[in-house]
């Protein structure tokens, strides 16, 4: 049998390290771990801290955080914006308190010396910017689509197909950032096609049109007659009294409309030839309404024609003070008209 020792057995005492020596590095190692400790919780309160803290924004601005950016974008484009200083601690607390999902896309009011953390919470409210738009009443199809077109907040081609006369209401629209010009105009489609359906169930009855496009061709022509909202039902009734007499309508601006096709205005006034020049919008060749609406009337336009004035009138004129006179004779009209003549008269005199 061999002498050697066997596997088992402890080896020799000299080859053992010392147990002070054992006990030395333990301590060390315990140590170490205690200071990595203590340098993790210092550098976590200093984050937290700063994550907290007012930020390096110094005056009130707006960010764009696009459709599908991740935490890695959205916190870039924060610091692009001087939001944030720090995008790496940003993108590692977002993380740590398990919200970056909740970040969402949009344009965004951000106050000055905002935190970071205040930055999140606005991304995670989503209360983006409001843009507004407002479109005039009485603007054509083709006024209202250069008017969207010019519109820098709006996305999306240009808009090349002018919609139908008529189909649009004018009004003031709230958009933001990322709608399109098309989808604004379909807004407008359907606001118009609401107010028709809340109209037209209440109108008066016997009135001298049939349907709805006769019904908003009218309007139209209401719009462009007078921007005074208190004299719409009384500008309204003198055509409903003409078409019940089968008087020709003689609206200057429908034989406008013949003339331009709604885009853009005349430039000159009306001569008595382009008056005496037959166009399916002439109301003074053609008896009853022009071939369809000449611009897009509102929504006070289109009461007021389904609930006219009660009046005898027949006639109006501008008075020169911005509204019109009415009279129920031509011989009254004609002595409005020679009043107005001269305050034509002094005004170019004037100047």
């Amino acid at each position: 049998m061999s002498s050697a020792a066997t596997p088992d057995a402890p080896p020799p005492a000299e080859t053992r390290p010392p147990r002070r020596r054992r006990w030395g590095f333990i301590k060390l190692l315990l140590i170490l771990i205690l200071l990595g400790a203590i340098a993790a919780g210092g550098a976590g309160y200093w984050g937290w801290q700063k994550f907290k803290e007012p930020g390096p924004l110094a005056e009130d601005t707006t960010v764009v955080i696009p459709k599908g950016a991740g935490l890695a974008r959205i916190a870039g484009v924060l610091a692009d914006a001087g939001v944030i200083e720090y995008d790496w601690l940003f993108k590692i607390v977002v993380k740590i308190l398990k919200q970056d999902q909740a970040l969402k896309a949009g344009e965004f009011a951000i106050p000055a010396h905002v935190s970071m953390q205040g930055a999140m919470e606005i991304l995670i409210a989503g209360v983006t910017v409001s843009h507004k738009v407002t479109v005039p009443e009485g603007l054509t199809s083709w006024e209202i689509v250069q008017l969207l077109n010019a519109v820098e907040d709006l996305e999306g081609d240009a808009i090349t197909e002018i919609p139908p006369e008529g189909t649009l209401l004018p009004e003031t629209y709230f958009f933001e950032r990322g709608d399109t010009r098309e989808v604004l105009l379909g807004r407008m489609k359907a606001a118009h096609g609401a107010a028709l359906a809340k109209l037209w169930e209440g109108r008066d009855q016997n009135l001298p049109f049939d349907d709805q496009q006769e019904w908003v061709t009218l309007a139209s022509i209401v719009e462009k007659e007078t921007g005074l909202a208190s004299e719409r039902p009384l500008v309204a009734s003198v055509y409903v009294n003409r078409l019940r007499k089968g008087m020709l309508l003689q609206s200057d601006p429908t034989v406008i409309y013949g003339i331009t096709g709604g885009k853009g205005p005349l430039g000159h006034g009306l001569t008595r030839k382009e008056l005496d020049t037959p166009t399916p919008y002439n109301t003074y060749t053609n008896p009853g309404l022009p071939a369809g609406p000449i611009a897009n009337p509102g929504f006070a336009s289109l009461e007021a024609v389904v609930h006219p004035a009660e009046s005898k009138y027949l006639y109006f004129v501008a008075d020169g003070s911005g509204g019109h006179a009415f009279a129920e004779t031509l011989a009254e009209h004609n002595k409005n008209v020679q009043k107005w003549r001269e305050i034509e008269k002094q005004k170019k005199q004037g100047n």
